[in-house]
């Protein structure tokens, strides 16, 4: 319990020095005008209030991510706490913040875009098409896996059906893609954002009330991991969104054309990544007291049951039903602004004015053609390669980061130690891993 408690003081400490630290290395300006005013559409550019900005940007980044990531992360044993505070705290904050801050100077740029004015327009045809490859895939998975859970929670109505779900969940997403960003998502993802906090927080008092132990640091940070996986670069890909995720740098630039002053952006940027390496501290603690240890955890189920389990057994009928939030909910949540991002990504490569609805719905389409297609695609394949390209985008976006802040005669080091990291991290997962060249398995006979 000392390690699980430390670390939650470690990351608001983070943010109050350290956040301080990289808000003065990029140097935000409070007159400058922002891209909500300057290339206002009340589409995409719409100025927002701060605390609807920041839950939206943390919904955003988060979904399922730092409750998925964390209770699978946590198998490897306390590392997890080790990588889910430094990480977000050097790291991904670091990372989210440079996006939406680079951005925000960039008047409201995508990350191809972002990319290409520190790398190239080689790099940003590079980027711009990772990019849309991470998102659709985004989307279309989340579009099956929300339907697929909705479907086992009304099997038991003749109405249901899986197909009818994806109907349901894709009409959504559309809606969410084209319409004004303050229509839809602005409504919503507040109520959602909030009840995810509230969620957490209940968690955390069923942590601290109910019986089990919470293995400490002190007890070491050898991998636990009932197969034998190794800490290294297993459990940092695994903890992606509680520590750093390129996902986050295609979400970042949604907010950065909404906030109304360049200095909230430690809070709503750096901020919300420290917030979700809080949550998912919550919830790789809570995962291994509720389970007893590492096989057991394991032998659990997916996250998605143990999440239910676990808000169900602590906190009742109101635990189930916000369980039913952070497993179906969130997903949801992520796809949407999955495909809006990607929509943005294209309009702003091929220059196309977004105020126009049908100007919107014409880069759409395709885009939910090719999730339609890939709906019948093995996803079991094509998701094993998803954690590796997530954390090179991160790995991508942080060199760019560090570009831009030593041509500006800025503290690039801020950003250049994570970069050589993730660089590392990329690197080895494609190399070790079991779905690259799986070369884990030879050094280990």
């Amino acid at each position: 319990m000392i390690s699980f408690v430390a670390s939650i003081f470690l990351l608001i400490l983070g943010y109050f020095v350290y956040g301080s630290i990289v808000d003065r290395a990029f140097g935000p300006n409070e007159d400058n005008k922002m891209p909500c005013v300057t290339r206002r559409d009340d589409v995409d550019y719409t100025p927002m209030p701060l605390w609807k900005v920041f839950l939206i940007q943390f919904l955003n980044i988060a979904g399922t991510g730092p409750i998925f990531g964390a209770i699978l992360g946590i198998l490897y044993g306390p590392a997890a706490f080790v990588w889910i505070v430094f990480g977000s705290i050097f790291a991904g904050a670091v990372h989210d913040y440079m996006a939406g801050m680079i951005s925000v100077r960039l008047d409201g740029a995508s990350l191809p875009d972002i990319v290409g004015s520190q790398m190239g327009r080689n790099m940003k045809v590079v980027m711009c098409v990772f990019a849309l490859v991470l998102l659709v895939l985004v989307g279309t998975v989340f579009t099956v896996t929300s339907a697929d859970l909705m479907f086992h929670l009304t099997n038991d109505f003749s109405w249901s059906s899986q197909g009818m779900w994806l109907v349901v969940i894709a009409i959504y997403f559309i809606l969410a893609t084209v319409f004004p960003i303050d229509s839809i998502i602005g409504h919503l993802y507040p109520i959602f954002g909030f009840a995810m906090l509230v969620m957490a927080v209940g968690v955390l008092g069923g942590i601290f009330l109910q019986p089990g132990s919470i293995p400490e640091v002190t007890d070491g940070i050898a991998s636990c991991h009932p197969q034998g996986l190794p800490v290294f670069p297993m459990m940092c890909v695994t903890i992606a969104c509680g520590a750093i995720s390129g996902f986050h740098a295609t979400q970042s630039p949604l907010m950065a054309r909404c906030i109304k002053n360049e200095c909230h952006g430690r809070k709503v940027f750096y901020g919300s990544m420290i917030t979700e390496g809080i949550v998912a501290l919550i919830w790789a603690a809570a995962a291994i007291k509720f389970a007893g240890g590492y096989k057991e955890l394991a032998d659990m189920g997916t996250p998605a049951v143990v999440v239910n389990k676990i808000c169900s057994s602590w906190m009742g009928a109101l635990g189930a039903a916000l369980a039913v939030l952070g497993v179906i909910l969130a997903p949801i949540t992520s796809g949407d602004t999955a495909f809006r991002s990607a929509r943005l990504i294209v309009a702003d490569f091929v220059k196309l004015n977004q105020a126009k609805v049908a100007k919107r719905i014409l880069l759409s389409i395709p885009l939910f053609a090719c999730a339609a297609l890939l709906l019948y695609l093995d996803f079991s394949v094509l998701w094993r390669y998803f954690a590796w390209c997530n954390q090179t985008v991160a790995c991508i976006m942080l060199w760019t980061a560090v570009l831009w802040l030593r041509r500006n005669g800025r503290n690039y080091w801020i950003a250049l130690i994570p970069a050589l990291f993730m660089t590392a991290v990329s690197i080895s997962y494609i190399l070790l891993a079991p779905e690259g060249l799986n070369l884990w398995a030879t050094l280990s006979h």
